[in-house]
């Protein structure tokens, strides 16, 4: 029998019956656990590669993925641009059609991947991005859902690198009221996840003057094409309708419009 087997045996026959009992105890939970986070973490919604395929191309749009794992939607001569953070458990890719329609309208995008889908996991994945972006000196932090809120984490700590925050069914928790920054939060009036008590508890800490923007008929998993998500409420336009709507109310944003 191997040494190390017998070692072992050796120290399990030494050890009294509860603290083997409470060692089995232990060892179990901790396999339980992880065994839940795995499956937690496995369910996210998948972006909708048919409803994606099917939006109209964008004319003057060129897309390209970096090695450091984001994808980049290039409008041509782009001076304003927008680094977006994806909603909890959801594809990044689902949100491949906004930022296409941002960039036709002049607003290089960049759609940044999270680690098990959760931008909670890395906040900071913003850092660097600005710098591969030739052309581009108006840069914005953006995000959906939870990501709208962690973009706002990061840019609190990065106030004077950017021009503002767009919140698309999302609030900020990081206090913003003070700072020279620019806002703008938008969300469905069908929108049946986002909490709307929190949402309006922290307005204040977005700079004064943020516009509240409501989209009628628009819910929040629309933002994105990953199809309906649990306890979203009945939309009354489709996603491709919502997301050009939000392409159009972020762009007048951008230039001052």
């Amino acid at each position: 029998m191997n040494k190390f087997i017998k070692g072992e045996l050796h120290i399990l026959k030494k050890i009294s019956r509860g603290k083997k009992i409470a060692l089995i105890s232990v060892l179990s939970a901790f396999v339980l656990i992880v065994g839940a986070c795995a499956i937690y973490l496995g369910d996210y919604y998948r972006a909708d590669e048919g409803a994606i395929s099917a939006f109209a191309p964008m004319a003057g749009v060129t897309t390209y993925e970096t090695e450091d794992g984001y994808t980049v939607f290039s409008a041509e001569g782009a001076t304003a641009g927008v680094i977006f953070y994806p909603g909890g458990k959801v594809d990044s890719r689902a949100y491949a059609p906004l930022m296409a329609a941002l960039a036709e309208r002049g607003i290089t995008s960049v759609l940044v991947d999270m680690p098990f889908n959760l931008a909670v996991f890395d906040i900071n994945a913003a850092d660097g991005v600005r710098e591969e972006i030739a052309g581009v000196s108006d840069w914005y932090m953006a995000g959906h859902s939870l990501g709208g809120s962690m973009a706002a984490s990061y840019l609190e700590k990065h106030v004077g690198e950017f021009s503002g925050l767009i919140l698309l069914g999302s609030y900020s928790t990081a206090d913003l009221s003070d700072s020279p920054l620019r806002a703008l939060c938008i969300h469905g009036t069908e929108d049946g996840v986002m909490n709307r008590e929190k949402h309006d508890s922290y307005f204040g800490n977005l700079p004064v003057g943020t516009p509240d923007i409501e989209i009628e008929g628009g819910c929040h998993a629309y933002f994105g094409m990953y199809g309906e998500q649990e306890g979203d409420g009945e939309p009354t336009l489709t996603a491709s309708e919502q997301i050009l709507i939000t392409a159009d109310y972020i762009s007048d944003f951008v230039f001052g419009r």
